[in-house]
């Protein structure tokens, strides 16, 4: 477990700081000649750890390792593949206090919301420890000819799965796209973020501990040159991260016909209709908005608001505001944390001075909290956001919202779906069928009635993934794990063969498959 060395909530010289001996214990493993880096935690500013980096010599020999170790571990049948999730599923609720430290520390978040990755792992490892055979079942297909032809979709596994994971949620989004990619036979090379270095080591370590090989998921660490070179080397490419990016990932797999999936940017909406429970929709569109300090792509960025029930919401939502409790404390008695970076604090603050300087009105917060943490900024919310602000259309990935009135639902999808990005939404209406048909109009890949982005998230039985740009493919559910298979069709013809079947040649073999196929399809057969 990491030690703490310091505590900065009793002692405002103090830093936080990981014991060098856990660091070097959780790196013993990667490969790496690349120059030492140093990464730093947003709770204080301070110095967090010293990793060592990889080289693309390195990305090299950790692909294969993980190919070598594939081969073998693709004869191990996939019930036994899967059962090893639920030991992870146990170590992770086990040893969530470790995971819970780490996570805080390298991405500055609130316990509360540290907490959910631990959460989230749990789920995912659940869902395809039960659900995963079954998805890669063997599935026999209707032949060309019923009865004799007999034809089955196999799923076989891609080989080395490439994930590239943000600092956003170092846990979750480090390890949840591993777990379907293992059950379905396939090796992992992963390139957390350096910001997120500790936490997935952390992680990978509890996959050995459940029973996965340990040369089966190699870890290398680095910045956007050990990204690439894994991009570069894998046979399949799973991608969490900005959407220029993305476009970048996407052009490097397609020159080498290997599949990708990326998740990508938002520019999210939450509409409370004229019908909303405020009870309910006040406390849910604050999380939607402030999670994590609003650096999560599914956050909400922008909030429309039927003009009918505008001013009593922003009552009770801007008292709500104002009673959100910051810390960079490792404890849970916060309700929002810090930004990741000064980079990240940059941006936050560039967007709200634009919008200032361009006309819109800070209704709560707005400033940095040095007081707090160096890369704190408070909960913002805006009003009078115009399309010459960058705040509109951008993405700011921080804890800023802009109020929007609108006259009816037609207004509020016109709204939400004035942007280049689809990824998530919320509309909250006490009428759950307008909720639904509101959904259907929305372009996003997620859409949660009555909820800001748990219900869609964690309903890990379908799948999530962004529309336009906010990426390509999906993660959770089915496609989840089948994206990491290539679908083989094994088809067996017995008796006769397909094209030469006795005594009919030319136009008599002609019309005898005629005759068959329209008694086919008066059987209505497919």
């Amino acid at each position: 477990m990491p030690d703490v060395i310091a505590d900065p909530e009793t002692d405002p010289r103090a830093t936080y700081a990981v014991d060098p001996a856990r660091v070097r214990a959780l790196t013993a493993r990667v490969v790496a000649s690349g120059e030492p880096l140093t990464t730093h935690t947003p709770m204080t500013g301070a110095p967090l750890a010293t990793l060592p980096t990889a080289t693309a010599a390195d990305v090299a020999v950790a692909v294969d390792r993980a190919r070598a170790a594939q081969r073998r571990w693709v004869a191990v049948p996939v019930a036994e593949r899967a059962r090893r999730l639920l030991t992870l599923h146990d170590l992770v609720l086990t040893r969530q206090s470790e995971l819970l430290d780490l996570v805080q520390l390298e991405s500055g978040k609130a316990r509360s919301h540290a907490f959910e990755e631990v959460a989230d792992v749990a789920i995912v490892a659940r869902y395809y420890a039960r659900r995963g055979p079954a998805h890669l079942a063997d599935e026999p297909h209707l032949g060309v000819f019923p009865v004799l032809t007999r034809s089955t979709e196999h799923h076989r596994p891609k080989g080395v799965v490439g994930i590239v994971s943000p600092w956003n949620y170092p846990l979750s989004l480090a390890v949840t796209d591993a777990l379907p990619a293992l059950v379905a036979g396939n090796a992992v090379v992963l390139r957390p973020d350096p910001q997120g270095s500790l936490t997935a080591l952390a992680a990978v370590d509890l996959l050995v501990e459940a029973g996965f090989p340990a040369d089966l998921v190699q870890v290398v660490l680095g910045g956007a040159d050990t990204g690439a070179a894994v991009v570069e080397r894998t046979d399949y490419v799973c991608f969490t991260g900005s959407t220029a990016t993305g476009r970048a990932v996407a052009a490097a797999a397609g020159r080498r016909l290997v599949g990708a999936s990326l998740e990508l940017g938002g520019k999210n909406s939450v509409y409370v209709a004229d019908d909303a429970d405020l009870r309910r929709a006040v406390p849910g569109v604050l999380r939607a908005c402030f999670a994590s300090a609003g650096q999560l792509c599914v956050s909400a960025e922008r909030l429309l608001l039927h003009e009918r029930v505008a001013d009593e919401f922003l009552g009770r939502f801007l008292e709500a505001v104002s009673a959100v409790r910051l810390s960079t404390g490792l404890h849970w008695d916060a309700d929002m944390g810090s930004l990741v970076g000064p980079a990240q604090l940059e941006r936050v603050l560039a967007h709200v001075d634009d919008a200032v300087a361009k006309g819109a009105t800070v209704l709560a917060g707005g400033r940095a909290r040095p007081d707090v943490g160096p890369y704190v900024v408070e909960p913002t919310v805006l009003a009078g956001v115009t399309s010459a602000m960058a705040c509109r259309d951008e993405e700011t990935f921080g804890p800023v919202v802009a109020v929007h009135r609108v006259a009816d639902d037609d207004a509020a999808v016109a709204l939400a779906n004035d942007t280049e990005y689809g990824l998530n939404a919320s509309v909250w209406t006490r009428d759950t069928r307008r909720g639904r048909a509101l959904a259907a109009r929305i372009e996003a890949g997620t859409v949660n009635v009555n909820e800001g982005y748990a219900a869609a998230w964690g309903s890990i039985g379908s799948p999530m993934g962004g529309m336009k740009a906010s990426g390509l493919g999906r993660r959770h559910g089915r496609e989840g794990i089948l994206k990491y298979t290539e679908a083989q069709n094994v088809s067996v013809q017995g008796l006769v063969n397909v094209a030469d079947l006795p005594g009919l040649r030319g136009a008599s073999y002609a019309r005898a498959l005629t005759g068959a196929l329209r008694a086919m399809r008066a059987a209505r057969l497919p």
